[in-house]
């Protein structure tokens, strides 16, 4: 009875402790967006954050893990609601791989990508798909009235940027890798849900998401046309 007993309660602090960790990575997603839409002249183009069909954010890629092929980011991604206007519930991503684009000094690098057609969400809630190779990326813009004036962002699926001991700026994910973190999802939601379900559906927004989907719908509520 001992035993088990203590496996439940290792069981239980598992879970616990993966839960604090998913809400803290929904707080440090929140604050990025909140911060990088807040400077004056080297924000997200409000013209594409208002065309953009989906958001993805990443706190603190890590290089060391990137550079020796292993997992190096866990994120969240929220998609318009179906009438265009609001955001829906997060469901989590992990990014892994990728090219020497990411190594910009550093050892952590914040992540946040737009999807901005039907066919890059698509790509986006399938099982797996490769930046660059399934999907066409390009590194985004940076000013608030910049406009997507090359034919890369023009046609880009999803457009990507990246924050770097502060510093803002267009970013080349060519060659990464973007799946379903489902064991964060059990954790946030208590059980199993796919991307696909949480984003396309009526999924209610969990307490600890409130702040990120309130920024997105705050900085860009309704779908641009």
């Amino acid at each position: 009875m001992k035993i088990k007993a203590l496996f439940a309660t290792l069981v239980s602090t598992g879970f616990l402790l993966a839960q604090t960790e998913t809400v803290k990575r929904l707080e440090e997603a929140a604050t990025i967006l909140q911060e990088v839409m807040d400077i004056a002249d080297k924000a997200i183009p409000q013209s594409l954050l208002d065309k953009s069909e989906c958001a993805v954010i990443v706190p603190g890629l890590k290089k060391g893990a990137f550079i020796i092929g292993g997992k190096f980011g866990r994120g969240f991604v929220s998609c318009r609601k179906k009438e265009g206007a609001g955001w829906s519930a997060p469901a989590a991503v992990r990014v892994e791989g990728g090219s020497v684009g990411l190594q910009i000094g550093g050892s952590e690098t914040d992540v946040i990508m737009l999807v901005m057609n039907q066919r890059g969400v698509d790509r986006l809630l399938s099982s797996k798909f490769t930046l660059g190779g399934d999907a066409s990326v390009a590194a985004g813009p940076v000013g608030r009235t910049a406009t997507a004036e090359t034919d890369a962002l023009m046609t880009a699926e999803i457009l990507t940027w990246s924050r770097t001991r502060g510093v803002f700026a267009g970013v080349s994910l060519h060659g990464a890798t973007l799946r379903p973190d489902e064991s964060t999802n059990k954790d946030l939601y208590g059980r199993a849900l796919q991307n696909r379900e949480i984003v396309s559906g009526n999924q209610a927004t969990p307490p600890a998401a409130s702040r990120l989907i309130g920024l997105l719908n705050k900085y860009s509520g309704r779908k641009g046309r």
